[in-house]
């Protein structure tokens, strides 16, 4: 009896810890890595994707993964890594450091070779539109990431006359929904993502 008592209670604590790991992993950013391939459907909408599932789709290479180059160093992940990169960014065009690494840190935690589920690509989560519109060469480039990811924001800074709030938004959401709105859009992820990018922009600044 004593011992159905011990292995019920290893089997209970065994169930606790494998829910409180199914919670943690729930919570943890998604991010893939692979090619990324594009589809036109007969509605003239464009997808992307890093796993063309369905055969019958005519998917076309739109991206290559450069991931298999080197083997990621935990280092990499620092959040102090890519300063260099990012002071340069800021001083060409004109973004504040503190917010360029507020932006980095919200879209990747300073991952260079995530992609979304939406299949946003590297350190500032570029769209392959944007990515290929930029004449990007390789998204996973940290550099070159930094300074593409930098620039669209500088663009939509002016556009939006600016109005911080209204870029950050912008990044996040589309600059034609900010337009439709002309304000932060009612979409949840958009508002979290501006909150938690001026959290970190001000936590950064005070690091300075």
């Amino acid at each position: 009896m004593k011992k159905f008592f011990l292995n019920n209670a290893r089997k209970a604590a065994l169930t606790g810890i494998f829910s409180v790991l199914l919670v943690i992993g729930s919570c943890l950013p998604s991010f893939a890595v692979g090619d990324i391939y594009k589809f036109i459907d007969e509605n003239g909408v464009v997808h992307f994707t890093n796993v063309p599932a369905n055969p019958s789709y005519q998917y076309r290479l739109f991206i290559k993964d450069y991931t298999s180059r080197k083997p990621l160093r935990l280092s990499s992940y620092s959040p102090d890594v890519y300063d260099d990169m990012i002071t340069e960014a800021s001083r060409r065009h004109g973004i504040a450091f503190s917010l360029l690494k507020a932006v980095i840190k919200v879209e990747s935690d300073f991952n260079p070779r995530a992609v979304s589920r939406a299949g946003a690509l590297g350190l500032m989560q570029i769209m392959p539109v944007n990515a290929k519109a930029f004449g990007m060469r390789d998204p996973f480039d940290p550099r070159e990431n930094i300074l593409t990811g930098t620039q669209y924001f500088r663009e939509l800074l002016e556009r939006f006359n600016g109005k911080l709030h209204l870029a950050l938004a912008a990044y996040n959401a589309g600059p034609t929904v900010v337009d439709r709105y002309n304000s932060i859009p009612p979409i949840k992820e958009t508002e979290d993502y501006v909150e938690m990018v001026m959290k970190y922009f001000n936590l950064f600044k005070k690091k300075d």
